[in-house]
């Protein structure tokens, strides 16, 4: 599963995690004397959102230091916040800082906005592996037919054996057209990994003119003309990148546009390959 309706799975979790958060915060409050405070509650819920938009600034400051030579090498994508980098380990502490601070003088509301914060990364926790339960029971990788850019007949069976990430997209949508340079270059940096763009829809002409047009060499194109990834892998948007590991078993799955930082990231955390791993330029 990569997504709720339009909205990355890492995004739905977020949010119902917050929600779960901001819950705990407002029912605790409201059991607080009027004397702790003016409506107690609502002062804690306003606390509760800064805190959390704190710690989402601190947590997304942290994942670009991590990976600052891949944000360096696309300066822009430090604002694409879609690819899902953020860094616990450093929000956190800086939202539970942030509530310390501002609850200095409304010591009644410490308790509440702090179990609310606990509690929301607790459901972050709970929703996040069950997520990865979800992942891991899910079918190996789909055997229906593929063709190549030359039409030939393939599967994603005969590219097996090595980790493998399954990019869906179209020439017709922004974001695919956006990632395709950090795909052709991640499949020279990454050797020990298959890169297979999977174009949903469209004809060899289109997809032809689309690269060279856009000078992309890419090693594993392939055509899908009745979508049929989308179908068997329940994608609901473009573009949807999906991992598998060697065995052929899914294990993460990203929705919308991956950046150099997020590819990096996802296949250090999977599949164990170093952020600097390249691969010498090829010969022509």
């Amino acid at each position: 599963m990569s997504g709720l309706g339009p909205f990355p799975m890492h995004a739905v979790i977020a949010a119902a995690a917050t929600i779960v958060g901001w819950l705990v915060v407002r029912a605790w409050a409201r059991r607080l004397p009027d004397a702790a405070a003016a409506c107690p509650h609502r002062i804690a819920v306003a606390l509760f959102v800064d805190a959390v938009l704190v710690g989402l600034l601190a947590a997304r400051l942290g994942y670009v230091l991590l990976w600052w030579p891949e944000y360096m090498a696309a300066p822009r994508s430090i604002i694409a916040i879609g690819d899902g980098g953020f860094l616990w380990w450093a929000g956190l502490p800086a939202a539970a800082a942030f509530a310390w601070w501002r609850t200095g003088k409304r010591r009644p509301l410490r308790r509440p906005l702090l179990a609310g914060i606990a509690a929301g990364m607790l459901a972050w926790a709970v929703f996040g592996g069950l997520l990865a339960m979800m992942q891991r029971a899910a079918p190996p990788l789909p055997a229906f037919e593929l063709a190549t850019l030359d039409g030939e007949p393939t599967t994603l069976a005969a590219l097996s054996g090595r980790p493998m990430v399954l990019n869906l997209w179209a020439t017709w949508c922004p974001p695919c057209r956006r990632e395709m340079p950090v795909l052709a270059d991640a499949q020279r940096r990454w050797p020990d990994v298959v890169f297979v763009l999977a174009n949903q829809g469209e004809d060899r002409g289109t997809i032809g003119d689309y690269l060279d047009a856009a000078g992309l060499e890419l090693d594993h194109v392939l055509l899908d003309p009745q979508s049929q990834a989308m179908l068997e892998t329940g994608t609901r948007g473009l573009p949807t990148t999906l991992f598998f590991d060697a065995d052929g078993r899914l294990v993460d799955t990203h929705m919308g546009e991956l950046t150099r930082a997020s590819l990096a990231s996802t296949l250090q955390k999977r599949f164990g390959m170093a952020a600097g791993a390249a691969a010498a330029p090829r010969s022509h």
